[in-house]
């Protein structure tokens, strides 16, 4: 049973029946512990639904227009979380079962029991909040151990997890191998929350954002009068990040003579500023980055093969997005939760037509394309529900045109690209009839049965059988 908390909102329950009778007596009945919203027809509790948070919904079976039963996958399809309760009639009780199968939370019989109705409410809305407790509980769990801002659970990433721990604990070099966008710097920041240098600097450096005149000067300081323009003293990148760490990344683009000097510090643990007289000892942990293969770099003469092995003690390998495409439903869910609050805005999921879109990308741009796509779509959002005409581009025909960018690959074969492009369309047109099969195949012009035999052979399953992201809004704070 749920008991009200003063310092909690309250859980929300929709009640869609078109009895005014029914419906005043069950606010009555909860208002004091819910927050109760009527609506007489299925259709009006859609509306509902798109704009707000709902945590339990009691559904009138017999209602005018279609019964209530037949709004549940869409009730479904918009948070598959919500606990929806049947309210039937004796005889309508085969009725009530058969959306129990479809996904209903339980149903009750007219005239029902106050008591039973308490109840049965009062556990769907604990289920609910429970949900929220338990993720909000494995987040704060993920926080403790430094891992909070690195999402996923794909064997790949639980593994790169269990080198992060037993690497902080040291004071090795650590060189993190990975594609431009996959998280470099989140896994050295990682490193040194766990180290036992964590109270200390993380200073982070961008190499190939440093224009190379100023690369030597940004990492080991100057003094006053070193060349033009140096009016005073400046404190090194390595300076302030004493007692410490370092993040070095895209550590391959340094001139071949700063390498010298980036290896002496690595070996002599010592600095000298530009114009000074003397060096300077300094404690720094380095950790670098680098998304292009120092080897054959060093094949081809542009790095230093002693500093490859200074900098190669430890390496690490973040894993490109398409290769954990399963982690994709946990980071849509992260960046969403974390952008609905940045933005202030009630946007708490995405919808079954968008995931299988973004599930099929290949992601050039990795978990940073990805961040950037949710981030647009929760700045734009109208709804509560991100939906697949809300994503910035088609991302299978985006997919065409730019496959190529990050690993040089060539364009998709036409067989390919036109798969690719015929997929998005029939999901626009699934997602725009709320998965109603017979008229989305109507408005594409094709059979029923074409329709569905193109969803087979691309994985796609009818909406009722794909899990939604867990609801979202409910655990912001």
């Amino acid at each position: 049973m749920v008991v009200s908390d003063p310092t909690r909102p309250k859980p929300v329950v929709l009640i869609i029946d078109d009895e005014p009778g029914v419906r005043e007596s069950l606010r009555i009945l909860l208002q004091e512990v819910y927050e109760v919203i009527e609506a007489e027809v299925g259709s009006k509790g859609i509306e509902v639904l798109h704009s707000r948070r709902v945590d339990v919904v009691l559904l009138d079976v017999c209602m005018p227009g279609p019964p209530g039963p037949t709004f549940l996958p869409q009730i479904l399809a918009l948070d598959d979380a919500v606990a929806v309760i049947i309210i039937t009639a004796v005889k309508d009780v085969r009725t009530a079962v058969e959306a129990i199968k479809g996904g209903a939370y339980d149903y009750v019989t007219k005239p029902f029991d106050v008591d039973e109705m308490l109840a049965l409410v009062g556990q769907a809305a604990s289920q609910r909040v429970l949900e929220r407790e338990v993720r909000y509980l494995r987040a704060e769990l993920d926080r403790a151990h430094g891992f909070d801002a690195l999402v996923g659970r794909h064997p790949s990433m639980v593994r790169l997890y269990e080198l992060i721990s037993q690497v902080a604990q040291t004071p090795a070099t650590v060189l993190i191998g990975a594609e431009s966008g996959t998280g470099k710097e989140l896994v050295a920041r990682a490193i040194h929350r766990q180290s036992p240098r964590r109270d200390q600097p993380f200073v982070a450096v961008n190499l190939a954002a440093i224009p190379d005149t100023l690369v030597e000067s940004e990492l080991f300081g100057h003094e006053k009068g070193a060349f033009t323009g140096a009016h005073s003293r400046k404190l090194g990148k390595f300076e302030l990040a004493h007692g410490g760490t370092i993040f070095l990344d895209e550590v391959g683009t340094m001139r071949v003579d700063l390498q010298a000097k980036l290896l002496r510090v690595l070996q002599e643990r010592e600095i000298e500023r530009l114009g000074g007289a003397r060096p300077l000892p300094v404690d720094v942990r380095v950790i670098a980055a680098t998304n292009v293969d120092l080897r054959q770099a060093v094949r081809a003469r542009t790095f230093r093969e002693d500093l490859f092995y200074r900098l190669n003690v430890v390496p690490l390998t973040i894993p490109p997005l398409r290769a954990r495409k399963d982690d994709i439903p946990g980071l849509v869910e992260h960046f969403l939760r974390k952008y609905s609050r940045e933005f202030k805005k009630d946007v708490r999921g995405i919808s079954r037509g968008a995931l299988p879109a973004l599930m099929a990308y290949d992601w050039p741009g990795n978990v940073r394309e990805l961040e950037n796509i949710i981030e647009r779509s929760v700045a734009l959002a109208t709804r509560p529900v991100v939906r697949l005409d809300d994503l910035p581009v088609d991302l299978a025909i985006h997919e065409v045109g730019q496959r190529a960018g990050d690993m040089g690959n060539d364009p998709l074969p036409l067989r390919e690209a036109r798969d690719r492009f015929e997929q998005a369309y029939f999901l626009r047109a699934l997602e725009r009839e709320n998965w109603n099969q017979s008229r989305a195949a109507r408005s594409l012009g094709v059979h029923r049965n074409t329709l569905i035999a193109r969803m087979t052979a691309w994985g796609i399953r009818r909406v009722d059988e794909i899990k939604d992201l867990p609801e979202a809004a409910g655990e912001r704070s």
